[in-house]
This record gives C-alpha cells, sequence and structure tokens, in this order.
C-alpha cells in the first residue's frame, strides 16, 4: 500500500501546495511494424496514445523514445521530427517506448483547478442539502480523498485503493498546516506554501504512516 501524492488546495481552487511521496515508474518498449494498431496524437507537445491500448501500453502513455533514442517534446534527440518519422513506412520495424512521465508543475496546476469545479458540482448535485462535496473518487489503481475544512481549504491525498487510515491522515496533515503554516508569520493566505518545517514534518508524517505508526 502507498500514499501517491499529496494536494493543497486554496478556496479559491488554486494549488498552494503539492508533495509527490511515492512515484512508481511505468515503462513499456514494444516493436512495431508497418502500420501501427494503435492511435497516438500530439497533445500538448507530446506524443500520446489516444486509442488501442494493448501489451501495458494504455490510453495516456506517453511515447518516450524510438529505437532506443529518446523524445524532447515533438522532437527526437537527433533532431528529426516524430509525427512524419512515424509515418514513413521505410523507417519500420520500430521499437517504441511508452511511459508515464512526472507531471509538469503546470499540469499539476492545472488539474488542480479542474477538481475545484467538480467539487463545486458535486455539492450542487447532491439531493440532501449542505453537501460535504467530493470526499472520495476511487478508480481501478488509485483512490483520491479530499477533506475541506471550514474555510474552503482542501487537501487531497492519492492513494493505492487499499490504503488505510487515509481520513486520518488528512486531519494530520491538516494540523502540520495549521502549525507550521498558518503560524509562520511569514506565510500569508492563498499563496503558495513554502515552509521548512512544515514540509519536513509532513515527510516524517509519511514515513511513519508507512511504518504502521499512527500516534504522530
Amino acid at each position: 500500500m502507498a500514499i501517491y501524492s499529496i494536494f493543497i488546495l486554496s478556496k479559491s481552487g488554486g494549488l498552494i501546495y503539492q508533495y509527490d511521496h511515492t512515484s512508481i515508474k511505468i515503462e513499456v518498449e514494444k516493436t512495431f511494424t508497418y502500420p501501427l494498431d494503435i492511435q497516438l496524437v500530439e497533445q500538448n507537445k507530446r506524443i500520446v496514445v489516444a486509442f488501442g491500448q494493448k501489451d501495458g501500453i494504455n490510453v495516456g502513455h506517453h511515447l518516450l523514445a524510438i529505437n532506443g533514442i529518446q523524445l524532447n517534446g515533438m522532437l527526437l534527440d537527433d533532431g528529426r521530427e516524430v509525427t512524419p518519422f512515424l509515418a514513413d513506412q521505410s523507417n519500420f520495424p520500430l521499437s517504441l517506448k511508452f511511459g508515464r512521465p512526472k507531471l509538469s508543475t503546470n499540469e499539476k496546476i492545472f488539474l488542480a483547478s479542474m477538481f475545484y469545479p467538480l467539487f463545486a458540482i458535486a455539492s450542487q448535485l447532491s439531493p440532501e442539502l449542505k453537501s460535504s462535496g467530493i470526499e472520495v473518487l476511487e478508480a481501478d489503481t488509485f483512490k483520491l480523498h479530499c477533506f475541506q475544512t471550514l474555510t474552503g481549504i482542501k487537501f487531497l491525498i492519492v492513494a493505492e485503493p487499499k490504503q488505510l487510515n487515509v481520513e486520518h491522515l488528512l486531519r494530520r496533515v491538516y494540523e502540520l498546516y495549521a502549525d507550521f503554516a498558518l503560524k509562520n508569520p511569514f506565510y500569508s493566505l492563498e499563496m503558495p506554501i513554502r515552509c521548512e518545517q512544515f514540509e519536513s514534518n509532513l515527510q516524517l508524517l509519511l514515513e511513519q504512516e508507512k511504518g504502521g505508526v499512527n500516534n504522530v
């Protein structure tokens, strides 16, 4: 079981803190003949699988390398453009490596901003008044847990589906935020959290949770 990452969102939906705790490197390399039996598209200046997942290559995976040559955006490291290279039958067969690279800072900010309206929509769809909004989003490979404070700050934890004590952990992260960020005279509300004590104590909390210690 594992905690993958932690996000803290301001009451206006902005990302004010993010920490990656456990990363899983997923890379799959396979030889393809012409024509490709998977559909690749350009997305945010990267080549991404859009359709035809197979053999561990899934929709959303990025093309990382061709014949061992790493990609730099839409170009190979030797300067050749990827799209026309893949369209040329004479270049096949090709060894293509796919995987899930780490999210960039801009991508994390974008994803955080997308959660804010989803949370609001969920609250409005509830048949009961004063809904708490999204508390858990469940997928086959992870769960996203959300805790919203009375002031509107949202704490998100992305974890394995079978991870235990996440609700308790969310509240402990909130306590660290209150102790080390809010009490820091140099910290301003709604601004990114840059507090060494907060981050070091958060890392300690996660390590103790990993070791099965809950009385942090």
